[in-house]
This record gives C-alpha cells, structure tokens and sequence, in this order.
C-alpha cells in the first residue's frame, strides 16, 4: 500500500537542488497540494520540467514567486508575470522547447529510452543552439543552448533529442488506488501521466481513493511510489485561467 498520511509527509524526501517533473496543463490537473507543502517545506534551488510553471500565485508560481526554483525546463510561459520578470532579469534559468517534444522526452525517459531523434525544431534555434537559456542583469545572454546533432532518415533530416529523468515527479489524478493506478480527467490527461513515468520516485494526489477496474487504468502503479487522497476540499479546489477567451 502506497498511502501517505499528510502532503508534508509525501514530499518530506525532496530536498534542495532536486530535479522535478510537475504534471497539468495550464492550472488544469495541477499537484496544487503538493505544491503548497513543498512550499512550507522551504525546499530551494529546484530544477523543474513541467509545460508551463503555474500563473502569479497559483500552482507553481507560488514557488516561483517564492524564489524556490532555479531553473525551469518547459514550453510555455502563459500568464506568469513573475516567470518573465525573473527569466528576462537573469534570476531564472529557462530552457523552451516544443510541446510535443517536451512530453516526449518525459515519456521516453520514463520508458528507459535515453534519446530519440524528431522533425521538430530542424533548421531552427532548437537545432542550431543560441536560444537564451539565462541572461545577465545587463540584457545580455550569459548561458544559450548548445547545437544538437542532426540526422538523415529516408532524405529527411531529424534532430536528436534526449529523454528526461527527474528525482521526482508531483502529478495530479482524479481517480487512484491504494496501489498508485491512476486514472486522469481531460486535460489532466496531457502531462500528468508522462510527467509521472520521468520521476524517480512519483507522488501522486488523487481527488477519490477507490477501487479501480484494470480496464480504466490510464496509468499503472509501477511509476508511482506515494499517494495522498485530498480532502472534499482539496479536491473541489480546481482554478482556472481565465474564464473568458473572448468577448
């Protein structure tokens, strides 16, 4: 049985310096509770790989505002404010890469699969190196990208990309057993699961502890070592973004 009592309890072994997989899409499937006792934790110097890093104050913005995180592996900035000032003013080391090549790379460590090549990215910056990984105080670039290597398949040319392994993951599932099968709701779906197969050791919150059908099992309890079953509350607590995209 894998349940922890208390979310201090499930990330009490995430010390500082830590290389972290963080599951969502958005605010949408979030590990908001894990988030906030890593917080009160005082963990520092984080290396996280997630989509995006939450927005001003919520999910992983709260670190981020906190000054927890060093460096961020993801795809998008999205509506962090904070996330562009520090990245934009050298406190922040930030690597962007596709989206798709970004979840790939999640699952093909997961899967044992240390590197891969794909079309994504040929003959752009993501190739070719130089993108701004941290700037100087003055605007200027102090770390960029290194080039990757590019092959030839059938006359086409793919570029070589290698798969992620994290010391942890923190994932979010509406549905999950005392074994850590997992089950996600929409959106969830994106991230959580290939961000739970990267973690050396995977914790995972789960809306309703219940029994599963192998059938319905979108993730299988070998990746996930902790489960921590929210309250109504906890689980209830599901922010968006904005609610409007258009007037």
């Amino acid at each position: 049985m894998k349940i922890v009592g208390t979310a201090a309890e499930a990330v009490a072994g995430i010390g500082d310096g830590a290389s972290l997989a963080v599951g969502g899409f958005g605010l949408a499937g979030v590990p908001a509770v894990l988030i906030k006792a890593l917080l009160g934790q005082g963990t520092s110097g984080l290396h996280v790989v997630s989509n995006n890093c939450g927005t001003d104050g919520r999910g992983l913005g709260e670190l981020l505002a906190a000054g927890r995180i060093s460096r961020v592996t993801g795809s998008y900035v999205g509506e962090n404010k904070e996330f562009a000032r520090q990245y934009l003013a050298g406190e922040l080391e930030v690597e962007l890469i596709p989206q798709g090549t970004l979840a790939e790379r999640l699952r093909a460590g997961g899967c044992g699969i240390p590197a891969f090549y794909t079309r994504a990215g040929v003959g752009t910056l993501v190739e070719e190196g130089g993108l701004p990984w941290r700037y100087r105080s003055d605007g200027s670039v102090a770390v960029a990208s290194p080039p990757k290597e590019v092959r030839e398949f059938d006359g086409v040319s793919y570029v070589l990309e290698h798969g992620i392994r994290t010391d942890f993951a923190l994932v979010r599932a509406a549905r999950g057993d005392i074994y850590g099968n997992l089950v996600f709701a929409k959106a969830a779906r994106n991230f959580n699961p290939p961000a739970a197969m990267a973690g050396r050791v995977t914790i995972a919150e789960i809306e309703e502890l219940c029994e599963l059908d192998p059938e319905e099992v979108h993730l299988p309890g070998v990746f996930v070592q902790k489960v921590l079953a929210l309250d109504p509350e906890q689980a209830a607590d599901k922010p968006l973004e904005r609610r409007t995209v258009r007037s």
